[in-house]
């Protein structure tokens, strides 16, 4: 069962369960987040109007008419639904707060992207702040809990911007992590918006689960 953390009539707010796909394949068939709400709340439309990745869990919102799509893509054009991630890096950044802008290219035919220096045809600004929230030290070195708040929404944007740095998201193999977690140490932990159809604010926060690494920020 999909845990479901807002529901109305025009869209839906839940926990995406990691390694399931946020829209549509044909290779995976009711394997995919827009069959699975589908079927658990019996709505006939439901609309991807953000994505996470597969490996990624966390807070997701979509929607169930075309009024509040149209309304929340227009609000995540203009930067309007704020969207807060929970990272496990290696490492720990120079300054405890700051911005990071990059332009990112993708590689579609190997689904990877790059941090480019000068602007390309097909690269993208990429814009994110973080916050280190805690360290701890490890056998692998320096682990640190970031908050990141995304400013526009690329392909693995976190992950490239983290590992760019040389600070990769543990277990995070495909951008060069060399710790071993079962999943990717990436979490959509909080959103935040206005309802595209009534306006009032909707504001859902979500942990991430009881498992390493997030365990071990957890105090005591």
């Amino acid at each position: 069962m999909i845990n479901i953390l807002f529901e109305d009539k025009a869209i839906i707010v839940c926990e995406k369960p990691i390694g399931v796909l946020s829209e549509r394949s044909q290779n995976f068939r009711k394997k995919c987040m827009p069959d699975l709400l589908e079927k658990q709340t019996k709505t006939y439309r439901i609309d991807v109007v953000h994505r996470l990745d597969k490996a990624v869990g966390g807070a997701m919102v979509f929607s169930k008419k075309a009024q509040a799509s149209a309304g929340l893509s227009r609000a995540i054009a203009s930067h309007n639904i704020k969207k807060e991630y929970l990272a496990v890096v290696s490492g720990c950044p120079n300054e405890e707060e700051g911005e990071w802008r990059d332009f990112l290219f993708r590689d579609k035919s190997k689904n990877k992207s790059y941090v480019v220096k000068k602007l390309r045809t097909g690269a993208k600004e990429a814009i994110l702040n973080y916050k280190v929230l805690n360290t701890v030290e490890s056998k692998e070195g320096t682990i640190s809990l970031l908050k990141i708040s995304l400013q526009t929404g690329r392909t693995h944007q976190i992950r490239v911007q983290c590992a760019s740095r040389k600070m990769p998201l543990l277990g995070d193999e495909k951008y060069g992590s060399r710790i071993h977690t079962k999943n990717i140490a990436l979490w959509s932990t909080r959103l935040a918006f206005a309802h595209p159809i009534t306006n009032k604010p909707i504001d859902i926060t979500l942990e991430p689960p009881k498992t390493e690494p997030w365990l071990w920020f957890k105090k005591d």
